[in-house]
């Protein structure tokens, strides 16, 4: 699959999950809730669709935001299983492993891409004489 479609699509998951977070996030809003996860999933949100633009934009810091968002969604998890006591501790330390090891994967796939792939278009095209 060609590298721009493949962002293209990283992108879109990124989006709708930063989406179904924030619908989660506004559906909590009127039952008591715990404000540790009235925060967190604003949070993830905002971090998910932030990095959505900037991996669809082909940014530097693309890489950044998704290992941000990594990191809150791995924070939320566990916040809810040994904090809060919602999900079981098993589960949440699967999510947060998940959630780390993800990240790490699609930041240095997007950041791999946004730098390594015009450099070596760069160095290609920049020939001197023969």
């Amino acid at each position: 699959m060609e590298r721009r479609t493949l962002l293209l699509l990283i992108a879109i998951a990124l989006v709708a999950y930063g989406v179904y977070h924030a619908f989660y996030a506004i559906a909590m809003l009127p039952m008591p809730a715990s404000l540790l996860l009235l925060l967190a999933f604003p949070l993830q949100a905002t971090l998910a669709i932030f990095a959505a633009v900037g991996v669809w934009r082909e940014q530097s810091w693309a890489a950044t935001a998704l290992l941000l968002l990594g990191a809150s969604i791995a924070v939320t998890a566990l916040i809810e299983a040994f904090v809060l006591g919602i999900i079981g501790w098993l589960v949440a330390l699967l999510i947060a492993i998940a959630a780390i090891v993800i990240a790490l994967l699609l930041g240095a796939y997007v950041g791999r891409s946004s730098n390594g792939h015009r450099h070596a278009i760069d160095t290609d095209t920049a020939q001197g004489p023969p």
